[in-house]
C-alpha cells in the first residue's frame, strides 16, 4: 500500500473533484466557501465556485492537497498562509492569535468509501509537508473538541483527537462555533 499527497494543481484538479464533489455539482461549496467571500468568487470565477477554485489551483501555491491510497484520490486539505485567505483575514471571531505567519487548515474532506482507513492521518502529513515546503514556521488548524460523535454536517472543520494525533496543540479557542461547539485553535509549529 503507497500514500502519496500533492498539492492541487490544475492537472490534479480532477482528482480533487472526485473527492470533494463527485457529482460536479454546481452549486456545491467546491471548498471555497471557506476560503473566499462571494466577491472574490465573482472575481476568481465569474460566481462560479468551481471555475474560482481552479484559478485559485493556478496560483504558484495552490489551495490544498489531495492524498492518494495506491493512486486513488482519497483525501482533501484546504491549506494555504492565514494571509491570503480572506475570510479569515477579514473574520471577526477566528482572530489571529499572535503575528507568526501561520498556515491555516479550514477543511479536511476523506471522500466517501475511504472513511476509517487512517486517510486523515496521511492527509494532515501531507499537508504539514507541503505547509513546510513553502517556508511556512507553523501550521494552524481550527477544530472543536465533541463530547461524543462528531455531528458530519460539520465534520470538515475536524476534531482536537485528529489534530492531537498529528502533532499539534491548543493554543486558543476562537469566538466561531461549530455544531454549537467552540473552534479551538491548535498549531504545530515546523
Amino acid at each position: 500500500m503507497s500514500w502519496e499527497t500533492h498539492p492541487v494543481t490544475p492537472d490534479r484538479f480532477e482528482d480533487f473533484a472526485d473527492v470533494v464533489n463527485p457529482n460536479r455539482r454546481a452549486t456545491h461549496c467546491w471548498c471555497v466557501s471557506h476560503r473566499l467571500r462571494q466577491r472574490d468568487i465573482d472575481e476568481l470565477g465569474g460566481g462560479s465556485r468551481e471555475q474560482a477554485m481552479r484559478t485559485l489551483c493556478a496560483r504558484e501555491d495552490p489551495p490544498g492537497v489531495v492524498t492518494y491510497h495506491d493512486g486513488v484520490p482519497v483525501g482533501w486539505c484546504n491549506i494555504g498562509a492565514r494571509a491570503e485567505n480572506p475570510r479569515l483575514v477579514h473574520s471577526t471571531v477566528m482572530r489571529p492569535v499572535d503575528d507568526v505567519a501561520v498556515w491555516s487548515i479550514v477543511c479536511v474532506v476523506v471522500r466517501g468509501g475511504h472513511r476509517k482507513q487512517g486517510v486523515t492521518g496521511h492527509l494532515i502529513e501531507g499537508a504539514v509537508a507541503y505547509a513546510a515546503s513553502r517556508g511556512a514556521p507553523a501550521v494552524e488548524a481550527y477544530p472543536v473538541d465533541p463530547p461524543g460523535r462528531m455531528d458530519l454536517t460539520m465534520a470538515f472543520v475536524g476534531t482536537k483527537a485528529m489534530f492531537d494525533r498529528a502533532g499539534f496543540t491548543v493554543i486558543g479557542v476562537t469566538d466561531a462555533t461549530a455544531s454549537q461547539l467552540p473552534r479551538l485553535v491548535m498549531r504545530r509549529t515546523l
